[in-house]
This record gives C-alpha cells, structure tokens and sequence, in this order.
C-alpha cells in the first residue's frame, strides 16, 4: 500500500536509488537477459518450474508414402483357407482386402485351389496359386 513514509520517499534526487554507479538495475541485464535468454544457463531453474517442456522435441510421423503395408504369406492363406473351406467345393474364395491385407507373398506353399482378392502380389506367389489351380483377382 502506498505510504508517505516508503523508502523510495529518501531516495527520491539520488538518482541511482542506493544500487551503485551507473545503469545498474536498469534495462535487461539486471533481469539475467531479454525474452528467453539465459533459460539453458543461469535461468534454468526458472524453466523447470514454470515451463518443463520448453525444451524437449516433438516426434515427427511417418510419412503416409512409407507406411508399411500389411502383408500375408501362402502359408497364412492356405491356413485362413482350409478354415473356409465347406463341404464340396473345389475352389475357395479368399478376400484379403476385406482382412485387411495388402500384399500377398509366396513364401511356403498352397495346395488348395483358391481365388484370391487383393491389391497386390508377388510373382511367385502367382506362379504357385496357378499351380495350385486357383487364380488371383486384382482389387478394386
């Protein structure tokens, strides 16, 4: 609360105000540096409490270009399948779009004869589905 009887009342035509010779407590070094200056050094402890997470570094997200695609092996296709597979007939009905799958691979092998739906696939993959007797369908 102001008062008549306050210290800066004496100071008053002294010019420094009691803290020494020329410019001191005045301008920016008196506050340890303008704006963030001095927050990795002599402010650091001022950082810790009032903004931890200045310096810390946002991740960055993959690119959608390099995003892995979800792939399957003949092996995993012959066993989805065998679990398809009902009654007589000869030729199962694979859709590797609606699983989620987007490539198909030829590692192992198939002995089914199946028709399989999908995005993508290997050559080999193709080479033993026809062996098998199956064929593969591009997805739309």
């Amino acid at each position: 609360m102001p008062h008549k009887l306050r210290k800066t009342r004496k100071k008053r035509g002294s010019r420094t105000y009691g803290y020494g010779r020329v410019g001191q407590h005045r301008k920016s070094g008196s506050k340890g540096g303008k704006g963030k200056a001095g927050h990795h050094k002599h402010l650091w402890s001022y950082v810790q409490s009032h903004d931890p997470d200045y310096f810390k570094k946002e991740s960055l997200k993959p690119s959608p270009r390099t995003a892995e695609k979800k792939i399957i092996n003949l092996k995993q296709l012959e066993e989805i399948a065998i679990q398809l597979k009902s009654g007589k007939k000869k030729k199962v009905t694979v859709n590797l779009e609606k699983m989620g799958y987007d490539k198909l691979l030829g590692a192992g092998n198939i002995t089914i004869p199946v028709s399989v739906k999908v995005a993508q696939w290997s050559q080999t993959a193709q080479e033993k589905i026809e062996a098998a007797g199956g064929e593969i369908m591009a997805a739309a």
